[in-house]
Parts: C-alpha cells; structure tokens; sequence
C-alpha cells in the first residue's frame, strides 16, 4: 500500500526573497514525493496572501526578508483557527527560540539539504501538516546549533544551564550545546515548576538538587545529584530556600 504522504502530498508553498533560494527549493521539493509545490512568494506579505489564495498544508519560509519577514508571517498565521505547518528556512541560526514559540514545525539550515529537508518533511506528516492549537508559555524544545544543522534538544533533558556571555550552555548528561540566548530571556520562557535560577549565572532543573548546603556567614550551596556543590547567589536564595519549604 502506499504512503498516504505519497498519495495525498502536502500542498506546499515556498516563500523567499532570493530567485536562486527559491529555485533551488524548488528543485529539492520536485524530488520529495511526500510535496507537490502549489507556488512560491517573494515576499512576506504575498506569502500572507497566497496562503489565503491557496490554503497550503506546510509552507516552506524563510526567515529574513525585507519589510514583512518570516517572523512577522508566522505571528499572524498562529492567530488562526486553520493555519498551514511552517518550516522555517535560514541562513541563521539565532532565531531558534523564537521559532520554537511560533510551534514551527522544525528550523533548516542553508544550504538546504535533501535529506535534512525531508527529516523536516516527515516531521510536518507525523503532525498531520498542522502545529498543535495547545498552547504553553513554557518551553518543551529547543534547536541547538550543531556542525552544519539544528537539533532538537527536548528542555526535559537539560539539567543545567550555564550563562556565557550572550550565549547559554544546555547540559544533558555528558554532552553540552551553546545557545544563542541571553540567561534572563530563556529562564522566562522555563517552567518554574521544573527549573529554578540560584546564580546570575546558572539555572537548575529542581529534581536535580539533592540538597542545600548552609556554609557560614550566609553562604549557601546546591548540592547535586553527582555530588557537585554549586553556590547559590544571594539575590536568588530567598526562592531557593521556599522551593525546600524554609
């Protein structure tokens, strides 16, 4: 039987400002049964249009683009009832986060690759070329630059989160990946259930904390699972302490 993706592909739409980008998209999709092309826009505002001309499935978009950007496109489609699946399409890797908040379904790196696209592609198909309605204001996922391409990197993983400079460090287990994203900003976007700031510098997931540690003159530390002890600031001890019921 045949791949219902195959069957009844995703009426797709490409959206950028570049003749050659779009061209080469072009060619990529003609290759990957799960699509069928339905047309391409240079420019957010027709991209704005042809959605509503057209009702694609997914639309293929590129992140920066003069006037109305990719951004901007994906804002007001996650105002509607019925909206297409967006992948967004850059030559940058620093929009991540705010593409995660839009619920793109992923974030492909150029020069696009068949392969990677079409991970992409069957990401959009697993859900059913629709980004859930159910919305959060925490975090569940981040894309984490890695060599040439994204990751998805599920926040549930990460244990701790160092600040450097204007970038974080997600830790999870042995490995560790930078972020393009200030401390501050992504510990608005963390479930404060689950993670709990004790350092301008650092943030913890709770479970993670096997005890606090009271080392004189009001110093006090976190002591973790591993048996690493991490000092707590001051300005975040009064938070720390309530999480432990002091």
């Amino acid at each position: 039987m045949a791949d219902e993706s195959e069957t009844n592909p995703l009426r797709t739409l490409i959206v950028d400002d570049e003749p050659l980008a779009v061209e080469r998209m072009q060619v990529i999709c003609a290759k990957l049964p799960q699509l069928a092309v339905v047309g391409t826009a240079s420019d957010g505002a027709a991209a704005l249009r042809l959605i509503d001309a057209l009702t694609p499935d997914l639309v293929l978009l590129d992140m920066t683009m003069p006037e109305v950007d990719g951004l901007a496109v994906a804002r007001k489609l996650a105002g509607r009832e019925r909206r297409p699946a967006v992948i967004f399409v850059t030559a940058h890797d620093h929009f991540a986060v705010e593409a995660f908040d839009l619920d793109a379904v992923d974030y492909v790196l150029k020069p696009v690759a068949r392969d990677r696209l079409a991970r992409a592609i069957e990401r959009a198909v697993s859900r059913g070329a629709r980004p859930s309605r159910a919305e959060s204001r925490w975090l569940k996922e981040l894309w984490v630059p890695h060599r040439s391409e994204l990751l998805r990197v599920d926040v549930d993983q990460v244990h701790r989160i160092d600040a450097e400079r204007d970038y974080v460090r997600l830790h999870l287990g042995d490995r560790s990946y930078l972020l393009l994203q200030t401390i501050a900003g992504l510990e608005e976007r963390l479930d404060p259930a689950e993670f709990i700031r004790i350092h301008r510098s650092t943030i913890l997931r709770k479970d993670r904390i096997r005890g606090l540690r009271h080392d004189g003159l009001g110093v006090w530390s976190a002591e973790l699972e591993d048996g690493e002890a991490l000092r707590i600031g001051r300005t975040y001890l009064p938070k720390v302490k309530a999480m432990a019921g002091r």
